[in-house]
């Protein structure tokens, strides 16, 4: 199984677009990082409420139910913060704001690893990627460089007591070129049931379920095996 080699127990700060994102984009790895002892925070950027479906089909009702599936699918994985800032679902949009507001939640927290979507994947086998997913990275990537790590980019920030902080890796989700591989089979289960969490999203089980099977497999040696691809960058 591949690993990253680090040394104690890392906090690790996930900021995607919506709920769902974590974990249909890196369930089983989250699940990995927390069995291995990690700290796993999720900041998500809208509560998704333009997700409707015949079930749910107002979106005025639907960032309450989605909310509490958040909870509930990230506490499967064994993760208990989440928090959320309050952009409209499907209107993200990589600004100096909301560069901003995600900077200051990552001086907050202070993560060692932050983990987002690779704002570069427009489209992959036949879907189109959200422009939320595209959005949040690039929003991700621009608060980490160079406004983080620099106390001449908001500084009332560091007035507020949120003093500059050096993010150690970024993983990106979904990457158009992948160069980190986790090969996570003996969490996939665990994935698909937090994954089940989410029912305003996921419809009947079984036929999801069964989509699910066909995708993430690869052959190493002889076996079938689940891996999770990721662009990691050492800063």
């Amino acid at each position: 199984m591949i690993f990253p080699e680090w040394k104690g127990s890392k906090s690790i700060m996930v900021i995607l677009a919506h709920p769902d994102d974590p974990e249909f984009f890196m369930g089983a790895t989250i699940a990995e990082w927390v069995k291995q002892g990690h700290k796993v925070s999720y900041l998500l950027l809208t509560k998704g409420q333009r997700g409707v479906s015949p079930e749910y089909p107002d979106p005025a009702n639907l960032d309450v139910v989605r909310v509490l599936e958040q909870q509930n699918a990230a506490a499967k994985l064994g993760v208990s913060k989440v928090e959320f800032l309050d952009y409209q679902d499907g209107y993200l949009v990589p600004d100096l704001e909301a560069r901003k507001k995600v900077a200051r939640e990552i001086r907050r927290l202070r993560p060692d690893i932050v983990a987002t979507c690779d704002p570069l994947l427009i489209y992959q086998k036949g879907r189109i990627n959200h422009p939320d997913h595209r959005a949040a990275g690039q929003i991700v990537i621009d608060s980490i460089f160079p406004a983080v790590g620099n106390p001449a980019f908001f500084p009332e920030q560091i007035n507020e007591g949120f003093r500059q902080h050096n993010v150690e890796e970024l993983w990106l989700s979904l990457p158009v070129e992948a160069n980190f591989e986790m090969e996570v089979t003996q969490h996939w289960q665990l994935r698909l049931d937090a994954l089940l969490e989410h029912v305003s999203q996921v419809g009947e089980p079984a036929a999801f379920l069964e989509r699910m099977e066909t995708r993430r497999k690869t052959q190493w040696g002889e076996q079938l095996r689940y891996v999770e691809s990721f662009r990691r960058l050492i800063l």
